[in-house]
């Protein structure tokens, strides 16, 4: 291949048998060099294989020297006298053949890799878990329909719980290797502690995460789903506790000599009057405390709910002069407006009278009950413990809490905050009022689906009368 270039291609044949395939060089008129194998077809025609481009120092693939072109000539030759007469077809089925060869090699390797991915994902421990979980599926996050999902806290709630009482001996445990008995086993040590809520709260936790990792290939099977709730940490049981009409009446006189704050107090009896949770009453705001102009209103509103969520309360506007406290979100995803008795109306007279100004002592603090800093919200933990610390015997008395600890105790026993809900929609049915007006009056969540849907009507007129015959009984009753 040293020869000149000529002012046409010039072609090199090298001698061989007859009856075999003869390696062919090329010399282009501008100096390209390459080599080729000449056959003869099965149809008689003289057929030029490019076998690739001369260079001296060739690798055998992607360019030859002459060493080199003359062993591929001989692998060729070798094929041509086997009875491949067409070469090019035969070649080519043969590159088909390894191609398919190397994608099915690659096919293999990806799967083992996934496999190995996957086995690897399988050793991820409980805490590793719950951290994917809780980045995922706990944030929370709004749904094409409006609807929240996720938790509201973002799972803060959940891992003070898990980091107390699931990671100290379950956090390094490979996911995949957890067993019911692991389960049990610190489900039952909250039971030896008497804290049967928490055994449950951790238990349905679990059961969720657990859950997510199935889905996700975390685990071949998930070993909490023989685990019965009702079995382990007992059937939930509804509390059914309302006051009667006596107990009604007892607490009206016990309440001015019970000690509670003024706003506590006032706070027992609009949740009589209201039947409103107790979340709900705590972030409860002076609507003539916020801006007029629509835009800066609902602005306030917004920096005020932001405030409301860290003492876990919802913003519900009271609007004295027409009546109505409105709340713009509730524990059911949608509004709900309150008709103010003139019972209930009496009360929120009595706490705008408490009003507090800011520090600067110019504006008044928009929350109704608000904390001692006056920037937040009473905290909802904050009023049940006044309400259980006067429900106590002297002797269950806690250290710096209230010496009046039998003051609120009525013949029918122990009752919360939420008891009083229950009792406004006991008392509104014994009045004659019905389940479906009740419901709305409450903010029930609407039991059947197709009402929900197609039944919009929120009985606007109808709660008025109800909520006015409540207050009415209540008047009555406690003055």
């Amino acid at each position: 291949m040293r020869q000149r270039p000529g002012p046409k291609d010039l072609w090199l044949v090298e001698d061989a048998a007859r009856g075999d395939g003869r390696l062919v060089g090329r010399i282009t008129p501008a100096g390209a060099r390459s080599f080729y194998f000449r056959y003869t077809s099965s149809s008689g025609e003289r057929i030029r294989l490019l076998i690739g481009p001369y260079d001296p120092q060739g690798n055998g693939q992607s360019s030859y020297s002459v060493h080199q072109a003359r062993a591929r000539a001989r692998e060729l030759s070798d094929l041509y006298r086997q009875g491949a007469r067409d070469l090019r077809e035969h070649l080519k089925r043969l590159d088909d053949a390894q191609r398919q060869a190397a994608n099915e090699l690659q096919a293999a390797a990806t799967e083992a890799a996934r496999q190995a991915a996957l086995l690897a994902e399988r050793r991820l421990n409980v805490r590793q878990v719950f951290e994917r979980w809780r980045e995922t599926e706990l944030q929370p996050t709004m749904r094409a329909d409006g609807k929240r999902a996720g938790r509201k806290d973002g799972g803060a709630y959940i891992s003070q719980q898990f980091e107390r009482h699931v990671f100290p001996t379950l956090g390094e445990r490979p996911i995949a290797d957890l067993r019911k008995a692991d389960v049990l086993a610190l489900i039952d040590a909250q039971k030896s502690r008497g804290k049967l809520r928490t055994a449950g709260v951790l238990l349905s936790d679990l059961r969720q995460m657990m859950a997510f990792a199935l889905d996700r290939e975390l685990i071949e099977s998930d070993p909490m789903a023989s685990i019965k709730k009702s079995r382990v940490v007992g059937a939930t049981v509804e509390r059914d506790r309302m006051l009667s009409e006596k107990e009604i009446r007892a607490l009206a006189r016990a309440i001015p000599t019970a000690g509670l704050n003024p706003h506590s107090a006032l706070a027992i009896r609009i949740l009589l009057a209201t039947g409103t949770r107790v979340g709900e009453l705590m972030g409860a705001v002076w609507l003539d405390a916020l801006p007029r102009d629509p835009k800066l209103q609902q602005a306030a509103i917004q920096r005020l709910q932001q405030v409301a969520d860290r003492k876990d309360v919802k913003v519900g506007l009271v609007d004295r002069h027409n009546r109505s406290w409105y709340l713009p979100d509730t524990k059911n995803q949608r509004s709900h407006t309150i008709h103010l008795s003139d019972f209930a109306l009496r009360q929120f007279e009595a706490l705008h009278t408490l009003r507090l100004q800011d520090s600067t002592g110019t504006n008044p603090v928009p929350w109704v009950f608000p904390a001692r800093d006056s920037k937040h919200p009473v905290c909802v933990k904050s009023f049940g413990k006044q309400l259980a610390d006067r429900q106590r015997s002297a002797d269950r008395r806690l250290h710096g809490r209230s010496k009046a600890t039998e003051s609120l105790l009525l013949p029918g026993g122990r009752w919360t905050a939420h008891d009083l809900r229950r009792t406004a929609g006991t008392l509104m049915a014994r009045l004659g009022i019905g389940g479906d007006v009740i419901d709305e009056c409450l903010n029930h969540m609407i039991e059947s689906r197709s009402r929900r849907i197609y039944i919009r009507d929120r009985r606007e007129g109808e709660q008025q009368l109800a909520f006015d015959a409540l207050g009415k009984k209540l008047d009555e009753w406690m003055g």
